[in-house]
């Protein structure tokens, strides 16, 4: 077993992993990504709290079962939004874990290193010692790097380099796959990411459904799935201050407003599939 990137895995007739269970925060949960509700309509992108979030790790596990056939496949999803790499490892990895999965999709750090005082390396071994204990079942780990940012958040960027740095370096040393998020280069434009400039469209979450595919050694469903959107007109000066003040008024105040009081947006919440089931299910 060995780390595995985008470029360099032969595809697979059938996925071999029979039990998937994905870890982690508003990344893996899916969040602007919807389902349609139950008649069919689909759900506006902004419901985050009406409407069960489907997401890239939901689209990977169709994909997955689609390709298993009669062969089945069983999935769960515990991520919740807001949660800590710390939190996702104490509070996560124990219940996955206890649902003996053969694959297992750990993706976390991102709401760390949004704070400057973040501990890359600290943040880093965490990970690791996860990654052996989840690999020392049998079980297969997905990780992920983090994105490439721009924007406001592009004061991140650099410990987001280093800690993907130390992600290929463990799954070197554990046989891990690697979804590289950074190297994407579809993502590098705005019309792929919400409104809070930090989390997916749908088509986003597609993309990264796709990469995961590939990061796995599976063949892509979409060959073209990272070509970049067709270049659209710049918007003037004055339409993109607009809207830079709306982001900060309805995205990042309220970001604050949590951090001062000591919350975060998953408090309270449980995960949408809590428990292995056969996918995909009749009803979500």
């Amino acid at each position: 077993m060995r780390a595995v990137t985008t470029s360099d895995s032969a595809p697979t007739a059938q996925p071999r992993w029979s039990r998937y269970v994905a870890i982690g925060d508003s990344f893996s949960e899916g969040l602007w990504d919807p389902y349609p509700y139950a008649d069919g309509t689909r759900a506006p992108a902004g419901t985050q709290t009406t409407a069960v979030q489907r997401g890239w790790a939901d689209r990977l596990a169709d994909a997955l079962a689609e390709r298993r056939g009669d062969a089945g496949l069983e999935y769960a999803n515990l991520a919740i939004r807001g949660k800590k790499l710390r939190q996702i490892i104490a509070e996560q990895v124990p219940a996955a874990l206890a649902m003996q999965p053969d694959l297992v999709s750990l993706i976390g750090g991102g709401n760390d290193i949004l704070r400057p005082q973040a501990d890359v390396h600290g943040l880093s071994a965490d990970l690791e010692r996860a990654v052996a204990e989840i690999r020392a079942t049998g079980a297969d780990v997905l990780m992920s790097t983090g994105f490439r940012t721009a924007g406001a958040l592009s004061l991140t960027q650099g410990r987001v380099g280093v800690y993907n740095a130390n992600i290929w370096s463990i799954a070197r040393r554990h046989g891990a796959f690697v979804l590289d998020t950074w190297g994407l280069r579809g993502l590098h434009d705005w019309r792929l990411w919400s409104d809070d400039r930090i989390h997916l469209t749908d088509e986003g979450h597609r993309r990264i459904a796709q990469a995961a595919l590939q990061a796995l050694g599976q063949e892509p469903d979409d060959a073209e799935f990272d070509t970049p959107l067709e270049a659209a007109p710049v918007p003037p000066f004055r339409d993109r201050a607009r809207a830079d003040a709306q982001w900060a008024r309805v995205h990042v105040v309220p970001w604050v407003q949590r951090r001062l009081r000591g919350t975060s947006s998953g408090d309270g919440l449980t995960p949408k599939w809590p428990d292995t089931r056969p996918w995909p299910p009749s009803e979500r």
